[in-house]
């Protein structure tokens, strides 16, 4: 894999202790059934590489039409129908104020908090309003709930008009989101069923949101495209997404149980909840699987910094970082330099930020936590969409690696229904006896 890209390396591990002929005859094999497998929701796999002009000539009239004509879009979706999109948007969005075109795009339907529902009605009060709900099925019941208010709330400020302020992202074919657009007559975005939730990312249901905050979906598909040409070489020496993917799995069979994911960029931090669902649930099944563990420096450097250097050693780092971020601001010269700190002068935040990313991976790697390094030339659309396929591709990999299938979340079915029986246990008065 050409190293413009995205590099890969890592500190203080000796390499020799992976058996390396074991893992590429692995690989292979597994490379070889995500490319031909019929029976797994792959189709993420070659989306990019496949003609999309179209949908996106269809969304970025759309995304013109909300940013036209409204103050807010409010996206309504959980896990990955709202992880990807808020990610993408949060990494290549300004820190402050509104997005494009002076447009805010909020999210809800990820909880299930009262406090955020009314306040969220309270902040939208007098502003003009779009929703897009994102739901593969519908039936998930927090974007569900979140979706009944907004809809009647959407109803009630808009009337018959409503009805083109609403738009459903779901099935082609199925489900209660499908039905119920169909029948209120929603403008509609498609989730390929042939693609899961957390691997969605790149379909309407992220791109859609991505476009009406001003991020370039042009470029960020770009990327991932360029990703799923370089990935696409099944040899591991090859293959920069296998080999993280065999770079951890030899960790996690040394003891390594959990995997911090860490980044000098706080615009990222959404972008790790992405990454931590993505591989949380795609691997943590038969009692097995890595812990995905977020954390943005070096701001947890002062919350459990303490820990990674002289702590129980059963976790390893993965560094994300990005040599180029955009905005920057020199230090300036104090004449009082009652803080000591003239010497850096004109050195830049972002100059200062990377030397401590060293630094830190340096004491770290001393201190025998083994330290992944993933390096991007810049923090751009491009580079974006590269590394959300190129953590796709390891994922899926990985999962694998450990035996068990990326592309299924049997535990999350389980709390949704354990759930239900609760609430049917525990039914509310009917709302004529209130």
């Amino acid at each position: 894999m050409s190293k413009q890209f995205l590099r890969t390396n890592i500190l203080n591990y000796d390499l020799t202790n992976i058996d390396w002929s074991f893992y590429t005859k692995n690989v292979e094999e597994i490379h070889r059934y995500l490319e031909l497998a019929e029976d797994v929701p792959t189709g993420w796999l070659h989306a990019p590489l496949e003609a999309y002009d179209a949908l996106f000539v269809h969304i970025e009239k759309t995304a013109h039409e909300i940013r036209s004509f409204a103050d807010v879009l409010i996206v309504i979706g959980v896990g990955g129908s709202f992880l990807g999109a808020r990610a993408v948007q949060d990494a290549l969005t300004p820190y402050f104020g509104a997005h494009h075109d002076g447009i805010e795009v909020i999210y809800v339907g990820q909880n299930m908090s009262g406090a955020y529902i009314k306040q969220l009605l309270d902040n939208i009060e007098n502003k003009s309003v779009y929703v897009n709900v994102v739901s593969k099925s519908g039936g998930t019941m927090e974007p569900a709930l979140a979706f009944r208010v907004l809809r009647q709330y959407m109803e009630l400020h808009y009337g018959e008009k409503a009805a083109e302020r609403i738009i459903v992202t779901t099935d082609a074919e199925r489900g209660l989101l499908k039905k119920i657009a169909d029948s209120s007559g929603y403008r509609q975005f498609v989730i390929p069923s042939n693609i899961g939730g957390r691997f969605s990312v790149l379909t309407a249901a992220g791109l859609l949101p991505m476009a009406v905050a001003g991020v370039d979906i042009y470029n960020l598909m770009s990327g991932a495209k360029v990703a799923a040409l370089e990935l696409k070489e099944s040899r591991l020496e090859y293959n920069e997404a296998y080999r993280y993917a065999v770079l951890r799995h030899a960790l996690y069979e040394q003891g390594y149980k959990i995997e911090l994911l860490a980044s000098f960029e706080p615009a990222l931090n959404k972008f790790h909840e992405w990454w931590k669902q993505l591989f949380g649930e795609s691997e943590g099944k038969d009692r097995k699987g890595l812990y995905p563990s977020p954390v943005n420096f070096p701001t947890d450097l002062h919350a459990i910094g303490q820990f990674i250097q002289e702590g129980s050693p059963i976790l390893f780092e993965t560094l994300l970082h990005f040599h180029e971020i955009g905005d920057d601001l020199a230090v300036p010269y104090d004449a009082r330099n009652e803080d000591g700190l003239n010497y850096l002068t004109n050195r830049t935040f972002n100059e200062i930020n990377a030397i401590s990313k060293e630094g830190t991976a340096r004491a770290h790697s001393e201190g025998n936590v083994p330290v992944i390094q993933l390096e991007l030339p810049k923090l751009d659309a491009y580079h974006i969409g590269f590394l959300i396929y190129f953590f796709m591709k390891a994922c899926a990999m990985s999962a694998y690696l450990l035996g068990v299938n990326p592309f299924d979340q049997p535990g999350v079915e389980t709390y949704k229904l354990k759930m239900m029986e609760l609430l049917q246990e525990h039914k509310a008065p009917k709302y004529s006896e209130f």
